[in-house]
Protein backbone atom coordinates (compact mmCIF):
# COMPACT_ATOMS: atom_id res chain seq x y z
CA UNK A 1 0.00 0.00 0.00
CA UNK A 2 1.05 3.45 -0.78
CA UNK A 3 0.72 6.30 1.24
CA UNK A 4 0.48 9.77 0.11
CA UNK A 5 0.89 12.57 2.96
CA UNK A 6 -1.07 15.75 1.38
CA UNK A 7 -0.04 18.45 3.99
CA UNK A 8 -0.42 22.63 4.60
CA UNK A 9 -1.63 25.25 5.91
CA UNK A 10 -6.15 25.42 7.06
CA UNK A 11 -7.11 26.38 3.72
CA UNK A 12 -4.31 25.70 1.49
CA UNK A 13 -6.36 23.28 -0.59
CA UNK A 14 -5.80 19.67 0.81
CA UNK A 15 -9.15 18.38 0.52
CA UNK A 16 -10.04 20.15 -2.89
CA UNK A 17 -6.92 18.20 -3.80
CA UNK A 18 -7.65 14.78 -2.49
CA UNK A 19 -10.90 15.02 -3.72
CA UNK A 20 -9.69 15.24 -7.03
CA UNK A 21 -6.99 13.19 -6.64
CA UNK A 22 -9.32 10.07 -5.43
CA UNK A 23 -11.02 9.66 -8.42
CA UNK A 24 -7.87 8.90 -10.36
CA UNK A 25 -6.36 6.60 -7.97
CA UNK A 26 -9.47 4.92 -8.14
CA UNK A 27 -8.76 4.27 -11.97
CA UNK A 28 -5.60 2.02 -10.64
CA UNK A 29 -6.47 0.65 -7.32
CA UNK A 30 -8.31 0.84 -4.46
CA UNK A 31 -8.12 4.36 -2.20
CA UNK A 32 -8.35 4.67 1.74
CA UNK A 33 -8.50 7.90 3.58
CA UNK A 34 -7.00 8.89 6.74
CA UNK A 35 -7.84 12.99 7.84
CA UNK A 36 -6.33 14.48 10.56
CA UNK A 37 -8.67 16.06 12.85
CA UNK A 38 -5.85 18.45 14.59
CA UNK A 39 -7.85 20.33 17.67
CA UNK A 40 -11.89 19.27 17.19
CA UNK A 41 -13.27 16.44 18.00
CA UNK A 42 -16.04 13.92 16.48
CA UNK A 43 -19.03 13.51 18.55
CA UNK A 44 -20.66 10.35 18.51
CA UNK A 45 -24.21 10.67 18.37
CA UNK A 46 -25.76 10.54 21.95
CA UNK A 47 -27.95 7.54 23.31
CA UNK A 48 -27.13 5.43 20.03
CA UNK A 49 -26.29 1.81 19.96
CA UNK A 50 -23.12 2.15 18.73
CA UNK A 51 -21.78 4.72 21.20
CA UNK A 52 -23.30 2.68 24.18
CA UNK A 53 -21.40 -0.23 22.89
CA UNK A 54 -17.94 1.87 22.47
CA UNK A 55 -18.67 3.77 25.97
CA UNK A 56 -18.95 0.68 27.55
CA UNK A 57 -15.72 -0.53 26.33
CA UNK A 58 -15.77 -1.90 23.01
CA UNK A 59 -12.39 -1.54 21.41
CA UNK A 60 -14.20 -1.07 17.89
CA UNK A 61 -18.25 -0.17 17.53
CA UNK A 62 -19.13 -0.50 14.01
CA UNK A 63 -22.64 1.00 12.64
CA UNK A 64 -24.03 -0.40 9.16
CA UNK A 65 -26.85 1.17 6.78
CA UNK A 66 -27.93 1.03 3.42
CA UNK A 67 -24.94 3.22 2.27
CA UNK A 68 -21.86 2.67 4.36
CA UNK A 69 -20.32 1.69 7.67
CA UNK A 70 -19.02 3.68 10.74
CA UNK A 71 -15.87 2.70 12.55
CA UNK A 72 -15.59 3.69 16.32
CA UNK A 73 -12.11 2.77 17.13
CA UNK A 74 -10.16 2.65 20.36
CA UNK A 75 -6.99 4.31 18.86
CA UNK A 76 -5.91 7.81 17.84
CA UNK A 77 -2.89 5.60 16.79
CA UNK A 78 -2.11 6.38 12.62
CA UNK A 79 -0.42 3.58 12.32
CA UNK A 80 -3.02 1.44 14.00
CA UNK A 81 -5.45 2.32 11.24
CA UNK A 82 -2.88 2.36 8.46
CA UNK A 83 -2.15 -1.32 9.63
CA UNK A 84 -6.25 -2.05 8.99
CA UNK A 85 -6.11 -0.40 5.65
CA UNK A 86 -3.09 -2.74 4.92
CA UNK A 87 -4.46 -5.79 6.00
CA UNK A 88 -7.72 -4.94 4.29
CA UNK A 89 -5.20 -4.74 1.01
CA UNK A 90 -5.87 -1.33 -0.04
CA UNK A 91 -3.62 -0.16 -3.06
CA UNK A 92 -3.27 3.55 -1.59
CA UNK A 93 -3.48 5.38 1.77
CA UNK A 94 -4.16 9.15 0.72
CA UNK A 95 -3.30 10.89 4.57
CA UNK A 96 -4.41 14.77 5.07
CA UNK A 97 -2.75 16.87 7.54
CA UNK A 98 -0.09 14.37 9.56
CA UNK A 99 2.62 17.20 9.36
CA UNK A 100 5.16 15.39 11.80
CA UNK A 101 4.94 12.32 9.95
CA UNK A 102 7.88 11.19 8.24
CA UNK A 103 5.93 9.20 5.41
CA UNK A 104 6.59 10.89 1.44
CA UNK A 105 4.67 14.14 1.10
CA UNK A 106 3.41 16.78 -0.98
CA UNK A 107 3.06 19.72 0.78
CA UNK A 108 0.66 23.04 -0.22
CA UNK A 109 1.85 26.21 0.93
CA UNK A 110 4.93 27.38 2.95
CA UNK A 111 4.80 24.93 5.27
CA UNK A 112 7.83 22.48 5.82
CA UNK A 113 7.89 18.88 5.74
CA UNK A 114 9.48 15.50 5.58
CA UNK A 115 10.37 13.34 2.80
CA UNK A 116 8.83 15.93 0.60
CA UNK A 117 8.19 14.29 -2.99
CA UNK A 118 6.11 17.51 -4.38
CA UNK A 119 4.90 20.79 -3.80
CA UNK A 120 2.16 22.74 -4.87
CA UNK A 121 0.86 19.93 -7.13
CA UNK A 122 -1.95 19.03 -8.78
CA UNK A 123 -3.53 15.88 -8.36
CA UNK A 124 -2.46 14.91 -12.32
CA UNK A 125 0.92 15.50 -11.45
CA UNK A 126 0.84 13.13 -7.92
CA UNK A 127 -0.96 10.62 -9.61
CA UNK A 128 1.37 10.73 -12.65
CA UNK A 129 4.44 10.31 -9.66
CA UNK A 130 2.60 7.76 -7.29
CA UNK A 131 5.17 5.08 -7.69
CA UNK A 132 7.30 7.73 -5.87
CA UNK A 133 5.44 7.54 -2.34
CA UNK A 134 6.18 5.60 -0.09
CA UNK A 135 4.95 1.67 0.38
CA UNK A 136 3.80 1.07 3.74
CA UNK A 137 5.24 -1.76 5.73
CA UNK A 138 2.73 -2.69 9.04
CA UNK A 139 3.82 -3.01 11.93
CA UNK A 140 1.90 -5.95 13.16
CA UNK A 141 1.29 -8.83 11.00
CA UNK A 142 -2.37 -9.91 10.20
CA UNK A 143 -3.37 -13.35 8.95
CA UNK A 144 -6.50 -12.85 6.96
Amino acid sequence: MRIINIIGHSNSGKTTLITRLIPLLSEVGSVATIKHMGHHSWKLPEGKDTTVHFETGAQISAGIDLEKTVLSMRTTDLRDILDFYAWKGYDYAVIEGFKLESFSTVVLGDIEGKNVILREASAEEIFAKRDLFDVYVPKKIYER
